[in-house]
């Protein structure tokens, strides 16, 4: 027997369904991190993918509106089981597929939207299905037509604006990506039973298997082995033991699915990687004194920072958005946090924030995926740096960029060059291989470096040297462009090759 259901029943089932398939979405995003990693290709490929499933839901939940409201509500019960199903299976289904899809696919863009159309095109699809059935009845059904579907369209945006806010700030920060989606399957669950019992039950033994295989599945999604050693609201965080001999430990930091430093306990002044072997050599000689300030844009396992309080700096301050990371560096990578003035900010705005402070060495080393974030490449962030430099000052950066193309670099170097007068590109001293993707680290500053290479274990005794000045000018010239705040196109100047 149908049972009739009340407008503010309807309304509440619309924003609570909306909000949950938005959850989902802020999710992907998050898991999809350390196999893809957090770039703006992901998040074009999760949000096309979703509204997608969106619309598909939408579409297929219009023609299950023209059956009577028993079957309707039936159906869009079934529908939402399925969606829990779905939901709770994408935790082990992830990990299964990336692996296969993005070896199969290699082109990244491409293989980004197939893993993530294989895991959350479902969970989306069936959670766009209740919204016209609930529609179509609300409006049959109440007194006035007009203040009814009005009340469904807002029910289902106000959902989607909790579900979003709810995610980014509460659920996975506190719950972690796997506990959230089971919330949701739960929640989907509920949902589901709630629209059998209001279509009058029926189907009583697919309806218990459903729910049995969701139960199932919200076990298997618990038990599934998490990807990450801690999952912060910005990044996937894991720490991975390299050592050679157990005595001397060295780890490695990964973030989301990039290694973003080294560091070994006992050698705190090695350097690990050429990016910070270079920073780390290029601030000490190109410092106006020998003891110097420095700002660090980054933290990661705070190498940089580390080895120049293990050198008898004092003057280091960091600016690292996420305290997860801080957390970890002084947990498992030996950093201090005494040795440094920390700031959890956003680099730009930490130097925004500092009308009166002046740094004799500023470090960019912030990354989003491989992409230097588009906030710290514009010439307005390289003024605002040159203005918070003392005098004889430098603004170093890392920057990684593809042999055969060298796009991204050259538009750094023609925007650092509108603000300082000397820009040089540092690199390891040795033939790239044809479309190796390559770590530089750019240099503003009002005098050259004096030597032109130099020698700095990383670990292994490494030569870099600089580009010379006509290549770079030319370099400039021919492949850079002017990088703003209103255009950066650095995504695009990179590319996604791996």
């Amino acid at each position: 027997m149908t049972r009739s259901a009340p407008l503010w029943l309807l309304v509440a089932m619309q924003g609570v369904v909306s909000a949950a398939s938005l959850v989902v979405e802020i999710v992907a995003g998050r898991m999809l991190a350390p196999h893809v990693g957090m770039s703006l290709h992901t998040w074009t490929a999760v949000i096309a993918v979703v509204l997608a499933g969106f619309s598909a839901g939408h579409w297929w939940g219009g023609r299950l509106a023209e059956k009577p409201n028993g079957p309707a509500f039936r159906w869009i019960g079934g529908a939402l089981l399925a969606g829990a199903i779905t939901t709770a299976g994408a935790v082990p289904i992830l990990p299964a597929l990336a692996g296969p899809v993005l070896g199969l696919v290699t082109q990244p863009v491409w293989g980004i939207t197939v893993l993530t159309a294989l895991v959350f095109f479902l969970p989306s699809f069936f959670a766009g299905a209740p919204a016209p059935v609930l529609a179509k009845i609300a409006v049959t059904t109440a007194d006035r037509t007009g203040p009814a579907l009005g009340a469904m369209f807002a029910s289902g945006a106000v959902g989607a604006i909790a579900g979003t806010l709810l995610a980014g700030f509460v659920f996975i920060s506190w719950l972690g990506s796997t506990l959230t989606l089971v919330v949701v399957t739960i929640i989907y669950l509920l949902c589901g039973l709630l629209f059998f019992w209001l279509g009058g039950g029926g189907g009583r033994r697919g309806l218990t298997a459903a729910t049995v295989l969701g139960a199932v599945l919200v076990a298997g999604a618990v038990a599934t082995p998490p990807s990450c050693d801690r999952e912060s609201r910005y990044f996937c965080l894991r720490v991975e033991d390299i050592s050679a001999d157990p005595s001397q430990p060295v780890r490695l930091m990964v973030i989301d699915h990039l290694a973003h430093g080294i560091s070994a306990r006992d050698l705190p002044q090695v350097q690990f990687t050429d990016h910070t072997a270079m920073l780390d050599h290029l601030a000490r000689v190109r410092a106006p004194s020998e003891r110097f300030s420095s700002f660090h844009i980054g933290g990661g396992n705070y190498a940089v920072p580390r080895a120049f309080a293990a050198s008898g700096q004092q003057a280091i301050t960091v600016a690292e958005i996420d305290p997860a990371v801080t957390e970890m560096a002084a947990a498992s990578f030996w950093f201090d946090p005494a040795s440094a003035k920390v700031l959890h900010e956003d680099g730009r705005r930490a130097l925004l924030m500092q009308p009166e402070a002046r740094y004799d060495i500023i470090i960019g080393d912030a990354f989003t995926d491989v992409v230097v974030p588009v906030h710290l490449v514009t010439q307005e962030f390289f003024r605002l740096a040159a203005n918070r430099l003392s005098p004889g000052g430098s603004f170093l950066m890392n920057v990684i960029d593809h042999e055969d193309s060298l796009a991204a670099l050259a538009s750094i170097v023609l925007t650092l060059q509108s603000v300082f007068p000397v820009v040089e590109v540092w690199t390891e001293q040795v033939a790239p291989m044809p479309g190796q993707r390559m770590v530089f680290v750019v240099v503003g500053g009002d005098i050259p470096t004096q030597a032109g290479s130099f020698s700095a274990p990383s670990p292994d005794q490494t030569r870099f040297a600089a580009l010379a000045d006509g290549f770079v000018a030319q370099l400039a010239d021919t492949r850079g462009q002017l990088l703003t705040d209103d255009y950066a196109p650095i995504d695009r100047l990179m590319g996604r090759r791996d």
